[in-house]
């Protein structure tokens, strides 16, 4: 029976946390990580291996682009940081061609992998990546709206004092400040929010800017992220069918196409077997509209 691989390409906060939560939840028979900064994945891998007494089970180590050739899933977390006066026009070129970079080493390898694409801006390198290797879009990921979901899942559960996993609620669009949320459609149960207008606002406010928030307190997330993405890598190792809100490209879907936006998805073995197209009020079709816009007109600025 073959081995499941996931290849982490990025080991900074996000793939590190990554690599590691995987590992715990034992999602894999073998892990590998691969960063521009060698001795820093080779460093996290014998790190992990030395919890193996603890744990048992897969195989990780440190690699190169030739481990992608037997990878099931490769999630890229690579990325520049901001530079001192740089705009993040200046900065998201820069990432591109890191982006175009791996992408083109991957495909030297495989073309079997799903990409799964964790890197912020994540809708606009999800649709690079997917432009860049020419994949079928079902198998190529981003991470979307999954993370401002369970954001907006649990700040509700906490008003409502409702454990948030029986709580039902939608971010969709942008991974970012255009994103919006699906009020009409949230339920505990199938019943109706019991919920102000102010507290829907408060938690709206908190979830569009949780990243904001923890960025400002301890420089980077990467936890509940790192949740989100073994969420994704387990839908497609197990052939779950799991409905998820990644980042996927649109076509015709509630009138746009030609952009990766975060929607409701069935993810598995495949990758995204097909989209749920949710009943939208017209403001939530206006904002869903303006999201879509908002990323169209950067990838037109990029082009110029």
């Amino acid at each position: 029976m073959k081995k499941s691989r996931i290849v982490i390409i990025g080991t900074g906060a996000v793939g590190s946390t990554t690599a590691y939560t995987l590992l715990l939840r034992n999602r894999m028979d073998e892990l590998v990580l691969i960063d521009a900064n060698a001795d820093k994945a080779a460093g996290d891998a014998l790190d992990m291996n030395h919890g193996m007494p603890y744990l048992g089970g897969a195989k990780v180590w440190a690699g190169t682009y030739e481990d992608c050739a037997s990878a099931d899933i490769i999630i890229i977390t690579a990325g520049a940081a901001q530079k001192p006066g740089e705009s993040r026009i200046d900065l998201l070129k820069r990432n591109i061609a890191i982006f175009d970079s791996i992408i083109d080493q991957v495909l030297l390898h495989t073309r079997d992998a799903i990409l799964l694409i964790a890197s912020n801006p994540v809708d606009i390198m999800s649709y690079r990546s997917w432009k860049k290797s020419g994949l079928p879009a079902n198998r190529v990921i981003g991470s979307g709206t999954l993370l401002d979901s369970a954001r907006f899942r649990y700040l509700i559960g906490q008003k409502l004092h409702i454990d948030p996993r029986s709580v039902h609620a939608h971010i969709i669009g942008e991974h970012g400040d255009s994103e919006l949320p699906v009020w009409s459609l949230a339920n505990v149960a199938g019943t109706e929010l019991q919920l102000s207008a102010e507290d829907k606002n408060e938690i709206f406010v908190n979830t569009r800017d949780a990243a904001y928030q923890i960025i400002q307190a301890k420089g980077a997330t990467y936890y509940a992220i790192a949740l989100a993405l073994d969420r994704i890598c387990t839908a497609i190792l197990d052939d779950e069918g799991a409905v998820l809100n990644v980042s996927t490209l649109l076509q015709n879907y509630r009138g746009v196409s030609d952009t990766y936006l975060g929607i409701p998805c069935i993810i598995d073995r495949n990758g995204i077997r097909s989209t749920l197209e949710l009943d939208l009020t017209d403001q939530e079709q206006d904002l869903f509209t303006q999201s879509a816009d908002k990323l169209k007109n950067i990838l037109e600025t990029l082009d110029n």
